[in-house]
């Protein structure tokens, strides 16, 4: 499908994997929301990107917030794409080191944001989508479409390490969600794909000590580095140019496996 002309949602766009994805998108030609909490960070990321992103306070677990982005995207251009990327990594071990069960509120908070904060996101923008005219042609290359939706699982749901429960269930539910929503939105001509990102270089990485990460780094195979955002952006791009990428969950992380600890 075609970006340019296009209008886009992007969540957790303030920073990170989302702001490098709204980036790309704009610069191909959509007109973008960029969906995050309420700060400075957001209108900033807007601001940078220029003339094409708008920046839309909320909260991706609150429908309102949600059906505001939408309705506001809506409003700019036929809503065609939308890229789940807002979340939360805590790192916290079912029982600690005192004997201490977790709290289960810590537990559902993390499935809160970013399981059910991701379906919020799919619901209300799916339903927006279908009720725009498909573009495209017969030709294979061009095959009518509606929209596409791209959901940011994690390589923790497939290898998630000690003290990441809560963090790979919620992503794991990401993944599982992905082909039974690409099987009900076929008939609506709407595409539904997951990245599953390994280690990236992102805000809450760039906090630790420089040893740590080079560490982590090390850790991937080929390429012997941490993700970049623009690899994500590229992919993300490249899902939704590419017609026959739906109802999958792609793996990028350079081959690594995620070890217990």
């Amino acid at each position: 499908m075609r970006i340019d002309g296009c209008s886009a949602l992007v969540t957790g766009a303030a920073s990170g994997l989302g702001l490098a994805t709204a980036t790309a998108l704009a610069h191909a030609g959509a007109v973008v929301v960029l969906l995050d909490l309420p700060g400075a960070a957001g209108e900033r990321a807007a601001a940078g990107i220029g003339g094409r992103a708008r920046f839309l306070p909320g909260d991706v677990t609150r429908t309102e917030d949600v059906q505001a982005a939408v309705d506001t995207a809506a409003a700019l251009g036929p809503l065609r794409i939308v890229v789940n990327c807002a979340g939360i990594a805590p790192g916290q071990r079912t029982v600690d080191r005192n004997g201490a069960p977790l709290p289960l509120d810590d537990f559902d908070r993390v499935i809160r944001i970013n399981l059910i904060g991701t379906f919020n996101v799919i619901r209300l923008a799916a339903a927006a989508m279908q009720a725009t005219d498909p573009i495209g042609g017969p030709a294979a290359a061009s095959a009518p479409e509606r929209g596409v939706i791209v959901n940011t699982a994690s390589v923790a749901a497939f290898d998630g390490q000690i003290g990441q429960a809560a963090y790979a269930a919620s992503k794991g539910g990401v993944a599982a969600m992905t082909l039974p929503l690409a099987r009900e939105f076929a008939r609506s001509l709407i595409r539904v794909v997951a990245i599953a990102p390994g280690i990236f270089d992102t805000p809450l990485l760039r906090g630790l000590p420089e040893n740590v990460r080079e560490s982590l780094a090390a850790q991937v195979p080929h390429p012997a580095r941490l993700g970049d955002p623009t690899d994500f952006s590229a992919l993300v791009r490249h899902i939704v140019e590419n017609p026959m990428l739906n109802g999958d969950t792609i793996r990028l992380d350079g081959a690594i496996r995620m070890p217990p600890r």
